[in-house]
């Protein structure tokens, strides 16, 4: 959902198995935008003007610092390629705005629940024939690559990130409530069970949830999934949420923060604010994606030691974990020539490192020097061959103790992989989220009224 621009690509060689994405109907109220840009030939020799989006901003000098550093060494390899920058980022609640206005730049990241929509509406140009051209194609993961392809098999867009919910957990305030750090949950009952002795052990939230900017949906989604229900129906023209898996989600966040009161006393989080407070210890679990370890040690200051990553936990499964991620979009506006020029830049910004030796070790020594971190399992966009390769160029600079991820690792081999919502997944999450809000907040919601007048609301907006 969320996870646009601030991932890591580096992990463990896990493999992509069964990613498949729904298709999805026509957002008619969505404005067409066309594509192909002025069209023409190609000269890749032609001076060409590209504008980049996802800029660091102000308030992080270092990767601003090396943000202009990789441009100036891209133009340097392509002096025909000018290069301008701008903040321009994905935001949930503005991007189709940005789309319908033609202000976006030529090149940006995006999430994975927006291609289903813009390739209809003509809102993404066709890019299969220039990604041939710069010589990317092979490189990509066809299983992830069905998010970014039409029903003829056409390329609108570059995967470069992908991920899976597990479940993050304080490995240390697991040892002081007396739990194994090393066997988190893996059911929903041992959930709440460890949330309840972690909140009465040490007096911290045992458990908490995403609930704001979208990320309430996102992560009921997630449980839902988890349950074995579905939030839309496989032609993204109904919802599918009323009904007892995700009614049951409910109720267990209910009975956690009512009757356990294991949740602690805040209830009103997004997806940086849960990982704050997660690594100054006021959290014992939450549900997200073992790049959390990036944000939670770097930015926030947790150990390295104290972090763990289990799998998504199940009930009456294994049904699957959410999957999601971000990819490339080139602007519908863009010549032919600024395409190839954008794709170039795809290719050296993020794909160079993976096919190249010198230059997968030449980044994790910049990685490593940066306090970034080298060896993070996770989900890859790359073909597998690719990627156990880029792995064994860059195993001497492991830093991560990948061994506390061994519950998310061994789930990548059993727990199928689920797509988000295939229609309008971003307001479908916006919904669901004053849902989950209430019954946090307010301790007489009423789970079936809150979901079935949910429900219309979504129907109406997917029936569009």
């Amino acid at each position: 959902m969320t996870r646009v621009s601030r991932w890591g690509r580096c992990g463990t060689a896990l493999g992509v198995a069964g990613l498949v994405l729904a298709a999805a109907g026509c957002a008619k109220d969505a404005t067409p935008v066309a594509s192909g840009g002025a069209g023409g030939g190609i000269d890749e020799k032609a001076p060409v003007t590209i504008t980049i989006g996802d800029r660091p901003t102000p308030d992080k000098p270092n990767d601003i610092k090396a943000f202009d550093q990789k441009v100036k060494d891209f133009t340097a390899k392509y002096p025909n390629i000018t290069v301008k920058s701008t903040e321009t980022k994905w935001e949930a609640q503005t991007f189709q705005a940005q789309v319908a206005g033609g202000t976006l730049p030529t090149v940006m990241n995006i999430s994975f629940t927006e291609p289903a929509n813009m390739i209809p509406n003509k809102q993404l140009p066709d890019i299969t024939d220039e990604l041939k051209l710069v010589d990317l194609t092979k490189d990509l993961n066809p299983n992830v690559l069905k998010i970014v392809q039409d029903a003829n098999g056409r390329i609108y867009g570059v995967p470069i990130d992908v991920f899976s919910v597990g479940i993050a957990y304080n490995r240390a305030l697991f040892t002081q409530a007396g739990l194994d750090p090393d066997k988190p949950p893996t059911s929903w009952d041992e959930v709440r069970q460890y949330a309840k002795q972690i909140a009465d052990k040490t007096g911290k939230a045992g458990y908490a949830q995403l609930t704001t900017n979208n990320t309430g949906g996102w992560m009921l989604t997630t449980m839902t999934y988890s349950m074995g229900g579905t939030v839309e129906s496989q032609d993204g023209k109904k919802s599918t949420f009323n009904d007892a898996p995700t009614k049951k989600a409910l109720q267990l966040l209910k009975d956690m923060r009512w009757t356990d009161n294991s949740m602690g006393s805040r209830f009103l989080y997004n997806q940086e604010e849960v990982r704050q407070d997660f690594a100054a210890g006021k959290i014992g679990m939450v549900l997200q994606a073992p790049d959390a370890y990036d944000m939670s040690v770097k930015n926030f200051g947790m150990k390295p030691a104290d972090f763990g990553e289990g799998a998504l936990p199940q009930d009456g499964g294994p049904h699957g974990t959410l999957t999601g991620g971000s990819l490339k979009m080139i602007s519908p506006k863009a010549t032919k020539n600024e395409v190839v020029a954008a794709l170039k830049w795809i290719k050296f910004d993020q794909f160079d490192k993976y096919t190249t030796e010198s230059v997968a070790v030449q980044d994790a020594k910049t990685t490593i020097a940066d306090k970034g971190f080298v060896g993070r399992p996770g989900i890859t966009p790359l073909s597998q061959e690719t990627y156990d390769q880029f792995n064994k160029w860059r195993e001497p600079y492991v830093n991560v103790p990948v061994k506390q991820f061994q519950g998310y690792i061994d789930s990548t081999k059993t727990l199928k992989l689920l797509p988000e919502p295939s229609n309008k997944g971003q307001e479908v999450y916006s919904l669901l989220d004053p849902v989950v809000q209430q019954v946090l907040t307010k301790k007489d919601a009423d789970i079936d009224k809150l979901l079935s007048d949910t429900a219309s609301k979504i129907d109406a907006r997917l029936a569009r």
